[in-house]
């Protein structure tokens, strides 16, 4: 793979490529809507972990793309539609929860700064190169982890070193596996937009 960036202008995200149209406001919610949505069905991914509350999930993997596909702001309305539409009871936290008691609650509240934050970073080119891509994605999964883990440890009563054993440990790998791909995916679109513009 290659590390070179793709020669598209900084300051926009993939969604801002799209064809401008007159009713911009409807475009942005429909985004919006399907960020959250695409987080709610990757959610329903999920592998128990043995010891763990938490599973390993494809929801980590959907805010973060969403975020840098959408930006900053969008991404943040993504995952904000998410988890309140969760909250309220709709079944499509991990494998079909929903409410905000669960264990793992914190981490949807880290996946809304995630995406916010990467989102900033894409919009900046974070998401144009391999490198930068990891980067971005390594950042936003730390933002996970450093509101997840926590929260998890709060909620169960685990100690920091038990909550860090059961809610990041086990994640590691899959994690790197979900930042290979977006490291693929993200800087081959901005490949092929360079060259049809």
């Amino acid at each position: 793979m290659s590390t070179a960036a793709a020669p598209v202008r900084t300051g926009v995200v993939l969604a801002d490529l799209l064809p401008a149209v007159r009713h911009r406001y409807a475009v942005d919610t429909a985004l919006v809507l399907g960020g959250a949505a695409l987080t709610g069905i990757a959610a329903q991914i999920a592998v128990p972990v043995p010891g763990s509350p938490v599973p390993v999930t494809g929801q980590t993997f959907a805010a973060l793309l969403v975020g840098t596909a959408l930006g900053a702001r969008r991404g943040f309305l993504s995952l904000a539609v998410y988890a309140l539409v969760g909250m309220a009871g709709v079944p499509w936290f991990a494998g079909g929860s929903s409410g905000a008691g669960g264990a793992s609650f914190g981490y949807v509240l880290g996946m809304l700064l995630a995406a916010t934050v990467v989102g900033g970073l894409a919009r900046r080119g974070g998401d144009r190169s391999v490198l930068r891509t990891a980067g971005t994605m390594v950042l936003g999964s730390a933002i996970i982890y450093a509101v997840g883990v926590p929260y998890l440890a709060l909620s169960t009563g685990m100690s920091a070193s038990a909550a860090i054993a059961a809610g990041l440990t086990p994640f590691l790998l899959g994690d790197t596996l979900k930042a290979a791909l977006a490291m693929g995916a993200l800087p081959t679109s901005w490949k092929l937009i360079g060259r049809r513009g």
